[in-house]
């Protein structure tokens, strides 16, 4: 496969598998598994994520639909019986989708056109270009529990399209966290709605790779969807948290 450079795999993994970042993983990590718990690593990338829910006893299930990336699970995590792997894009309901790739920058490739029309011209993405594109499965998260059992806790890193991915789940885990970009916070607000409707009233972020949360206590949606609209352009990206469990969340 061709449509990823070795070499931006290779950044990838520079990036996300620096030494002394797996403890540190790790123990933020402990708030929400443990051995024997489930774990969806929705967008799963280079599997980094997926190592540290395994270093700490947990099974996953790591969904990722670019193909290169996907033989690159295969050959981390392919001799792991505690590894499913699905190769397809998570969203609102079974059939097909187009993926869009960033042959250049394989970590923002997205199934939304409007995550693309909001990158143009935007601070901090300048250069990025969206320069291939397949047509993939589309499985939900209701789907995937159906097939291999309800997760505990659920990653989603989908480039733009974490609120459609959430309108495919309808029980909530105890735990899951979505992707947010300042450049399109309205995302955010549209997964903040659905989280709500499934139940979740504890919500708590983290900027970047930080894994430090942003609250010293969680809050609640609307103070959440606040805290978005007052970061600054610059912030870029981050992680919201929620759980059923305030107390995992609590900074």
């Amino acid at each position: 496969m061709g449509l990823t450079s070795a070499r931006a795999i290779g950044r990838s993994l520079r990036i996300y598998y620096p030494p002394g970042r797996a403890a540190g993983l790790d123990a933020f990590h402990r708030r929400f598994l443990g051995p024997g718990d489930l774990a969806f690593d929705v967008g799963a990338h280079v599997g980094d994520r997926t190592a540290s829910f395994r270093r700490i006893g947990a099974r996953v299930v790591a969904v990722e639909p670019q193909p290169r990336l996907a033989r690159l699970l295969r050959l981390l995590f392919g001799r792991d019986a505690g590894v499913v792997r699905v190769a397809a894009l998570v969203g609102a309901g079974a059939g097909q989708a187009v993926l869009r790739l960033n042959t250049a920058n394989p970590t923002v490739a997205t199934a939304s056109a409007a995550f693309i029309a909001a990158a143009d011209g935007a601070p901090g993405w300048e250069g990025q270009t969206w320069d291939a594109e397949i047509t993939l499965p589309v499985a939900t998260l209701d789907a995937l529990a159906a097939a291999h059992g309800r997760p505990d806790f659920v990653k989603i890193d989908v480039e733009g399209y974490e609120a459609v991915a959430l309108a495919g789940l309808s029980r909530p885990p105890r735990a899951l966290s979505f992707e947010f970009t300042t450049i399109q916070r309205d995302v955010a607000y549209a997964a903040l709605d659905r989280l709500s409707a499934l139940g979740y009233r504890a919500f708590n972020a983290c900027l970047g790779e930080s894994m430090q949360f942003a609250q010293a206590a969680p809050l609640d949606a609307r103070g959440m969807a606040a805290w978005l609209a007052a970061l600054p352009p610059e912030a870029n990206s981050g992680d919201v948290y929620a759980s059923l469990e305030p107390a995992r969340i609590t900074g």
